[in-house]
């Protein structure tokens, strides 16, 4: 399927499919997973608690092949004048931010395995859990946006965007670009069923024994 012949990216634009839709997938399963932290507030029920972790797992791994993706890209496209190294790129306001909204939810999953008392490592992480999600919208979404960057989207950028803007993503990138975040949000949403279930069974052979 030919694909649209944007300056710099080129043929690369087809890590869009990858890259973004990731990264969309991250957003929905850690949606989810907050919703289900609530819901173990609400009620303390600790099957509540095992949705959460698992789907926030799953949207963490999304993230980190994201994140993998998008650098990778960068590395290839991301060229100026100056010849920017690897490691200008990993300077970048939107790599930064992305980096430290991953590592907020690596704590969370660090922060579970310092408790030992179940019912007390549910109650925290669930805390944790919804404070991890709200630091996402700044650190992605909003303070990338507002400083200079080579991310299309950024201010001042005069190509590409963040793959919504109806400029630069014609309707051949469409046909694959939506159902791609369905499809891999349905991937993770099926990883992470899987791994729940698993959890429960553990969770009724512990209980038995």
């Amino acid at each position: 399927m030919d694909v649209p012949h944007l300056f710099i990216l080129n043929e690369s634009i087809r890590n869009l499919y990858f890259h973004v839709c990731m990264w969309f997938s991250m957003m929905i399963l850690f949606g989810v997973s907050v919703v289900y932290s609530i819901k173990y507030l609400a009620g303390f029920n600790l099957r509540n608690d095992i949705f959460a972790v698992n789907f926030a797992a799953v949207g963490s791994f999304l993230g980190i092949l994201g994140y993998a993706t998008g650098t990778i890209w960068a590395n290839y496209t991301w060229v100026t004048d100056q010849n920017q190294s690897l490691g200008s790129i990993l300077k970048e306001p939107k790599l930064i931010g992305a980096a430290i909204a991953l590592l907020i939810y690596g704590a969370y999953f660090v922060l579970r395995g310092s408790f030992t008392d179940m019912d007390k490592k549910a109650r925290i992480s669930a805390v944790y859990n919804i404070f991890a999600f709200a630091m996402l919208f700044p650190s992605i979404w909003i303070i990338p946006r507002l400083v200079g960057s080579l991310h299309p989207g950024a201010p001042g950028s005069d190509s590409g965007n963040p793959a919504l803007n109806f400029k630069d993503i014609d309707s051949r990138l469409r046909m694959v670009f939506y159902p791609a975040v369905i499809g891999w949000t349905l991937l993770g949403v099926w990883i992470a069923t899987l791994k729940i279930r698993i959890q429960l069974l553990k969770d009724k052979t512990l209980l038995h024994d």
